[in-house]
């Protein structure tokens, strides 16, 4: 292929039938398909129709059968534990078509859902491969989730059995699982046939006689299964979207689109290659975790690094410094959160002295936006090219990247580059109509989407319309942007994010961007809170970096005036609080919708993501002293 991106991008839009058919060809088939693209019932497009695959086939035995059995496939790493231990694709393959040999004795069949309820732990794979190996659907619900929140996605998913361990471990608390699951199960209408316990030395859980079964009696007693064709249209699983209340959306991936996308994205967008180690700080409760934990890696035939613990305080900022150089990671993929973290506790990265990271050729971030001061940052400490791009739950990769696999381009700070091929990403009014350059609207992706994104939701054909019907013909990613001269996507946030102060409309990340540039200010979030004169103003929340002394007035004047002389006085910016830490999620999102409600003096309820709750209590106290809030 072409490493001009001009052309593979236009191949990729002007013939996606033709582009993605030669990528399919990367990936082991039972049965080509008989069309690769069908729009036959428009919005709903369906890829590789009349395709059979088994995607655990192409993750494990594949590599196994062409000489990879002896190669790690996977890296767990426990700080909170103290554990090291390495997993070849040999040896993940018996444990895996073990386990699902398991799943098959306690009734599970293709087209059956089962839950996972896990930590970050090797297990934790091994369910949901077992899953993809017998041609059932999983579903991962992030360990530790409150027993509500599980419930709901147990009535949605109906699943025949769930997966889980005995505990969690968060830094240096220990959190028990079983009574958490057993409460879930409780409440929920749905009740599981069976539930399966990985009983880990820190908790043993106790089992229900008939109901609980033991994880390794269970592995000691079954016989491997073998991989069970399914439609390249056949669920893979189901992702539930964070933050949901009452009827959860449902992200649904299936196989053969998924397979094609993230092995395609591994070379191209990543630029990996087979054998090297790639590490994704995440966890496997989230999209991340799912497309780059699990699934990328191994159906690239690359080592995949499974991470329990933090970016600081397991048991220091040098924490990824420590696994980057242990085990000679080539590619970094994390959240810019983690990265404000270790620059919040380590400003001139000391700790990174410590290491020998020569290994890591790239950083690449996403999740949240990733702002210029903390871009420079690593571009100052690392020394490699650090990479923003930017996707969603719903699309599964990477929408906008600097794709390394192919043309390097030279990066703007603030924005996540290009359109990845396959993704038609434009900048459109409410009426679908394109916007010049440097105008900020609607960020759209006209249809059909690629390969490995949602092609629909759950059960919920009809809420999945709401995403491809509000402006016809188009995905509206529900981001607000503009692309610049160059071609370059610049995401400024929600459309939630853009307030209007007095008719005037303004970005409020533009206004983050400016904050996150001084000296003193390790992360921050701004919001729109309301006003009776102007209708809305923009309100901001510090967190200093450690070792800041100075008068926390003096910084924020220092703010004000920032953002004054960069906006000008239209922005209106004239209140902040500095706090000890912003509410997050425990992916690392910064929970501006919740903090937008206090501010605003409305109730809210505590998303069941946050990640630590108390953190809410100083944001209400930060607001009233501004006068903001009940």
């Amino acid at each position: 292929m072409t490493t001009d991106y001009s052309e593979i991008y236009e191949r990729s839009i002007s013939n996606p039938e033709i582009f993605w058919g030669e990528a399919a060809e990367d990936v082991q088939w039972e049965k080509k398909w008989d069309k690769v693209l069908d729009d036959s019932n428009k919005p709903f497009y369906k890829w590789f129709v009349g395709g059979k695959l088994n995607t655990c086939y192409n993750a494990l035995d594949y590599h196994v059968q062409n000489g990879r059995g002896d190669q790690t496939a996977i890296i767990y790493d426990s700080p909170v534990t103290d554990t090291v231990r390495k997993i070849t694709y040999s040896e993940l393959l018996e444990k895996v078509s073990t386990f699902a040999g398991a799943l098959r004795d306690l009734g599970v069949s293709k087209g059956d859902t089962v839950i996972t309820y896990m930590p970050m732990i090797p297990e934790a794979l091994v369910a949901v491969l077992a899953c993809a190996r017998i041609g059932a659907v999983h579903s991962v619900v992030f360990g530790g989730f409150a027993p509500n929140e599980l419930a709901i996605r147990i009535d949605d998913a109906k699943p025949k059995v769930i997966v889980s361990a005995s505990c969690g471990v968060e830094g240096k608390k220990i959190l028990p699982y079983k009574p958490l699951l057993d409460g879930a199960i409780e409440i929920a209408e749905h009740k599981p046939e069976k539930c399966v316990i990985f009983q880990r030395p820190q908790v043993d859980a106790p089992l229900i006689p008939g109901r609980d079964f033991d994880w390794e009696t269970l592995m000691s007693k079954s016989l491997p299964a073998d991989c069970v064709a399914v439609a390249a249209t056949d669920p893979l699983y189901i992702l539930y979207t964070s933050g949901t209340t009452g009827k959860p959306k449902g992200v649904m991936r299936d196989n053969g689109g998924h397979a094609v996308a993230l092995k395609w994205s591994m070379k191209y967008l990543y630029d990996v290659k087979p054998g090297e180690v790639y590490w994704a700080a995440s966890d496997v409760g989230w999209v991340v975790g799912h497309s780059y934990i699990v699934y990328a890696p191994l159906l690239a035939g690359c080592t995949t690094i499974v991470y329990e613990g933090k970016p600081v305080g397991t048991p220091d900022p040098g924490a990824f410094w420590r696994v980057i150089s242990e085990h000679g990671v080539s590619v970094l993929f994390t959240a810019p959160t983690a990265f404000r973290a270790i620059k919040k506790e380590d400003p001139n990265a000391e700790y990174l002295k410590k290491y020998d990271i020569g290994s890591l050729r790239y950083l690449f971030l996403a999740g949240e936006r990733l702002d210029p001061d903390t871009y420079h940052w690593a571009v100052d400490m690392l020394k490699i090219p650090v990479i923003d791009h930017w996707w969603q739950t719903e699309t599964g990769w990477g929408i906008a990247a600097n794709c390394m696999g192919i043309e390097q381009f030279p990066v703007k700070a603030g924005s996540p580059t290009k359109s990845v091929p396959g993704y038609n990403v434009q900048i459109v009014d409410s009426e679908g109509n394109s916007l010049p350059a440097g105008e900020d609207g609607i960020i759209a992706i006209k249809l059909p989407l690629p390969p490995g994104c949602l092609p629909t939701l759950w059960n919920d054909d009809k809420r999945y319309l709401e995403y491809v019907t509000e402006i016809p013909g188009f995905y509206v990613t529900g981001d607000g942007g503009h692309v610049d001269e160059d071609g370059y996507l610049f995401i400024m946030g929600r459309m939630d994010d853009v307030i209007n102060v007095a008719g005037h409309r303004l970005s409020t990340g533009s206004m983050e961007e400016i904050v996150a540039k001084h000296r003193d200010v390790a992360e921050c979030a701004v919001l729109g809170a309301n006003e009776q004169l102007k209708g809305q103003v923009p309100v901001g929340f510090a967190v200093l970096k450690s070792g800041v002394d100075r008068d926390p007035d003096e910084i924020v004047k220092e703010l004000v005036q920032m953002v004054r002389s960069d906006i000008g006085p239209v922005a209106c910016f004239k209140q902040c609080a500095i706090v000890n830490a912003l509410p997050k999620t425990r992916s690392g999102k910064i929970l501006r919708a919740t903090m937008r409600k206090i501010a605003n003096g409305e109730d809210y309820t505590v998303p069941s993501t946050i990640e630590d709750e108390s953190v809410l209590g100083g944001i209400e106290e930060a607001a009233k002293k501004l006068g903001l809030g009940k």
